[in-house]
């Protein structure tokens, strides 16, 4: 028969217990510290080459001293939703972050029935580094050097003439659907995964028209394989100023501007964003990543947290409109 504890018996044991339920939240402190100098994964949705990674490797040599290695990680796959997952359910210690993209955070929220991330509260904004626009880009044999050209002659195609995307859901697939619908063409609509594959197959002349961004249009010009014939901004691109816009050849609705922004696991501590977000914000003002960046075919921006949230909110409300309008909806 068991023998009666004894009341000092008894405290110990209650200690003993205490002691076992307070650890695993003492071990869940410890894995949130922030550790100046350990290795920083950020995770980028599509395939490595592109433009993310030329904007994340540039913030890295500026903030090696202060933060640590940034080390790129890319997981191409599903649209970059499955990078969105990973770092959702990534320890909230500074050392797991998401390259958002404009498409990520605010457009697949309307175009997924079955979205397994909402960008509002599974993470923590740390900064909006870069914007960028878009550019028409056609293979060399297409018969058109002007806007206006390439109108007719996609008109004449009908549906027979595709336009490629660097993914379905994204601000390059929805500026085909609203030139589309506003000048009246058929050209039907084929996803790449992630920019690079998209550029070699327009390049090869496989697909003879792409969505690009601007700075990906400037890297294939020098080529020859490729002609640029307008930029998706509401005003001519600094960065190709002899192109006009959509809007200036009488599209005002054919408007299409992207960013890329960087996010934190929900729960990561404040101090912890806050140091990130003065580093990122420091690398992102330098000289030398504003003139990559620039180079690139993209404009520093470098808001904060606050900024980001009320761009994300105003992004989300306009891609929904659009995506109703054309009736889109993605396949899960």
């Amino acid at each position: 028969m068991p023998t009666p504890l004894s009341s000092f018996d008894r405290r110990h044991a209650l200690a003993a217990l205490g002691g076992f339920a307070l650890a695993p939240l003492a071990l869940d402190a410890r894995a949130q510290a922030f550790r100046p100098g350990q290795p920083i994964k950020v995770l980028i949705g599509v395939p490595a080459g592109g433009t993310q990674d030329v904007l994340t490797r540039a913030i890295a040599q500026q903030v090696r001293e202060a933060l640590g290695p940034l080390i790129v990680d890319n997981r191409a796959g599903a649209a970059g939703r499955i990078a969105a997952e990973t770092v959702k359910t990534a320890a909230p210690d500074g050392h797991t972050l998401l390259l958002g993209t404009a498409s990520m955070m605010t457009m697949y929220p309307s175009a997924y029935r079955s979205l397994s991330y909402d960008p509002f509260k599974d993470f923590v904004p740390i900064i909006n580094a870069a914007r960028f626009e878009l550019a028409l880009t056609v293979h060399k044999d297409v018969p058109a050097n002007t806007l206006a050209e390439f109108i007719a002659w996609a008109k004449a195609q009908g549906d027979k003439l595709s336009f490629g995307s660097y993914g379905s859901g994204t601000p390059s697939h929805f500026l085909g659907e609203m030139l589309n619908r506003t000048a009246g063409l058929k050209m039907v609509h084929v996803p790449y995964r992630g920019s690079t594959p998209a550029r070699q197959d327009v390049m090869g002349g496989t697909i003879p028209v792409y969505f690009d961004t601007v700075g990906g249009a400037q890297q294939m010009m020098p080529s020859g394989r490729v002609k640029v014939l307008a930029t998706s901004g509401e005003k001519r691109s600094p960065l190709m100023p002899n192109l006009p816009c959509f809007v200036e050849a009488g599209y005002k609705d054919v408007v299409a501007t992207a960013w890329f922004a960087y996010y934190a696991p929900l729960k990561t501590p404040q101090a912890t964003v806050d140091k990130l977000r003065a580093e990122f914000a420091r690398a992102v003002n330098s000289r030398e990543v504003r003139q990559q960046l620039l180079q690139n075919g993209m404009y520093p921006v470098g808001d904060g947290s606050d900024a980001l949230l009320k761009t994300m909110r105003e992004d989300t409300a306009r891609w929904a409109g659009i995506m109703k309008a054309v009736n889109f909806q993605a396949n899960d």
